[in-house]
């Protein structure tokens, strides 16, 4: 296995992709964290991040993966690449979208072809896709700025190279193509955008009391929710709406025009909006309990 991984290391630090060691079968970087640095040695003029210690330097890849059978950390960042990480949905998510049907639908609105490019299957069973990054302002890694359960690896974080193993089994080159420049539609969707104004909630009058609260406090929530929590908050409450709508406590157009107005403050587009809110109130009102009654 050393030898497997010492090749698949040298063969992404000959592409020109940083590498460093994460440890064996795992996917956290070795060394000590920030909190914890001596700040002495290596570290004396600051501490080196696992982005810092990369290296495309052959012989010291060669004795760190002759000594014991690290995995592969790749630093996006200096190896100039943006990397696509579609994920697949987590235990009690059952019926949400993965990563990829999310892609897809991301590529459907912006008119554009699923781009191909070098292309990794993970261990969970989500995608790596690999592309150069433009050049200009640095990309930085953002978790869920594009869709519900697509992150991107840029700077500031990492990828496991193909070749290490988890657990769950190993990352696989599926499609070897070249990799693709990243598109320019997905470009612009990744440069940091000014947080739009906060939305005005109009009370809804044709609901109950409880149904009002409910949605009043859910919107304020959506409007406020942080970059890479948006689409996941969107998602929570119109799961925790729906119970409302299929009860008959308020019209289902009413927590989707507030929910929308929500989202798009937050940064999301309409789109993402509109197809979240569609995906979690489908589930929510068709799964809804009878109302408990005293």
């Amino acid at each position: 296995m050393n030898t497997d991984l010492r090749n698949a290391a040298l063969a992404a630090a000959g592409r020109g992709w940083p590498v460093f060691p994460v440890r064996p079968g795992g996917k956290r970087a070795t060394g000590h964290r920030e909190d914890r640095c001596p700040r002495t040695g290596p570290c004396s003029r600051g501490h080196l991040t696992p982005e810092r210690r990369a290296t495309t330097d052959p012989d010291l890849i060669r004795t760190a993966w002759t000594s014991r059978p690290y995995n592969i950390g790749i630093a996006t960042g200096p190896a100039g690449l943006l990397v696509v990480d579609l994920d697949t949905p987590k235990p009690g998510e059952e019926g949400a979208p993965d990563g990829t049907h999310s892609f897809t639908a991301l590529c459907e609105r912006a008119g554009q072809p699923v781009p191909r490019t070098l292309r990794v299957r993970t261990p969970s069973g989500g995608w790596h896709l690999y592309f150069t990054a433009p050049s200009g302002p640095r990309l930085k890694s953002s978790a869920g700025r594009l869709a519900r359960r697509i992150d991107t690896r840029g700077w500031g974080g990492y990828v496991l190279a193909p070749g290490s193993t988890t657990s769950a089994g190993r990352y696989e080159v599926t499609d070897p193509a070249p990799v693709a420049p990243l598109p320019a539609w997905l470009t612009d969707l990744l440069r940091e955008q000014r947080p739009a104004a906060p939305p005005v909630i109009t009370p809804a009058r044709n609901a109950t009391r409880v149904a009002r609260v409910a949605l009043e406090r859910e919107t304020a929530r959506i409007a406020g929710a942080a970059e890479g929590t948006r689409e996941h908050t969107l998602f929570t409450a119109a799961r925790s709406m729906g119970r409302f709508v299929a009860w008959g406590d308020i019209p289902r157009d009413v927590v989707e025009t507030a929910f929308q107005a929500g989202g798009e403050a937050a940064g999301l587009t309409a789109a993402e909006c509109r197809s979240t809110l569609r995906s979690a109130l489908n589930w929510s009102i068709r799964t809804a309990r009878p109302r408990e009654t005293a």
